[in-house]
């Protein structure tokens, strides 16, 4: 009897100790990164949850973790979001995230965006949220006006950065929280102050270096591309800016603007309407906002590519220098693209 007794206390020890193994050692089959569960909460939600576990093959012993979760209640506790399970990590880990609720934020990360479709579309994939209804709410003066944007100015909330948010936030919960990510960018480096000696307000800074970024990527010259917009906005001529025709356009893969493209009917055409179009043509960086705010006093109105091809410009104060500099230009390309032919064939 003592033997029995020995036996199966030793038995029920062995098995204590490979069960406590199992919950506490490496439950993940991948060993590097992490793997992403995503929940609906709702009556289905453990079906759901179940069926991403099969579908990933992310833990080694996927019916031991649903008898732990059975048994702390997880399912009855269990709220919609996003949930990362890491390598290296145990059941017991994983089974308390998820009855914490210990959710994963989204890494969003703001580059440069086109069109408030283009940032609805980058929404709908990173978060709970249909793409249809963001542009919808997008358009909607009066949802945001809360936000102190309308339907043109409502890319100016996007400053490009990292952003970690949780997956469940909703459209208005994601403005409220850029807004107020703009409010304290624009609060920083003085650029308030710098604004307004430029006699601009922030949307509008936020605009002519949406033009900017589009006309360079060369961070050193930026400054003087913004100030050519700034001196036509000032003297109130049209702004003469390429890329506002391809946004008019919709069509971003035009390399060279034609008279035709001019005639385009839009308030985004800045050959035909004077003044800054009425939002921004893109999401700048922060260096094209800065670069903008502390463009330098120039003289200059036009600016054409340098024949080297080096992606630079050259500045003029008079159209006439600024003739002999786009014809230079047109010559070498007219060269080059010749002997680019020749050598094709």
């Amino acid at each position: 009897m003592k033997k029995i007794i020995k036996y199966s206390f030793v038995a029920i020890l062995i098995l204590a100790l490979t069960g406590a193994w199992l919950l506490l050692s490496n439950a993940t089959t991948f060993e590097k990164g992490s793997k992403y569960f995503f929940v609906t909460a709702n009556a289905d939600s453990k079906n759901a949850f179940e069926a991403q576990l099969a579908s990933n093959n992310a833990l080694r012993y996927p019916n031991l973790f649903l008898m732990v979760a059975n048994t702390v209640g997880v399912w009855e506790k269990l709220k919609s979001g996003r949930f990362e399970l890491t390598a290296g990590e145990n059941i017991l880990s994983f089974v308390r995230k998820l009855r914490n609720n210990k959710q994963a934020s989204v890494k969003l990360v703001l580059n440069k965006e086109r069109t408030p479709q283009d940032i609805a579309g980058l929404l709908a994939q990173q978060f709970q949220i249909d793409s249809a209804g963001i542009v919808s709410f997008f358009s909607n003066n009066e949802a945001l006006a809360p936000f102190e944007v309308d339907s043109n100015t409502v890319t100016t909330l996007f400053i490009p950065d990292t952003y970690y948010i949780n997956w469940t936030t909703s459209i208005e919960k994601i403005l409220q929280r850029l807004k107020k990510e703009r409010d304290a960018f624009w609060d920083k480096k003085d650029r308030l102050n710098k604004a307004n000696a430029l006699q601009l307000t922030p949307n509008q800074v936020y605009t002519i270096a949406s033009i900017v970024e589009e006309e360079t990527n060369m961070n050193d010259e930026k400054g003087n591309v913004a100030s050519v917009y700034i001196n036509r906005y000032r003297k109130g001529m049209p702004l003469g800016a390429d890329p506002t025709i391809k946004y008019a356009l919709r069509d971003f893969s035009i390399k060279r603007i034609l008279f035709g493209h001019l005639e385009v009917k839009s308030p985004y055409n800045t050959y035909r309407n004077k003044g800054l179009p009425p939002g921004p043509i893109c999401t700048p960086s922060k260096t094209t906002i800065d670069a903008v705010l502390n463009a330098p006093n120039t003289n200059y109105y036009f600016f054409v590519a340098k024949d080297d091809f080096s992606g630079y410009h050259k500045f003029s104060e008079t159209y006439a220098e600024h003739q002999a500099y786009a014809k230079a230009y047109q010559q070498k390309l007219d060269a080059y693209m010749a002997q680019k032919n020749n050598t094709g064939k």
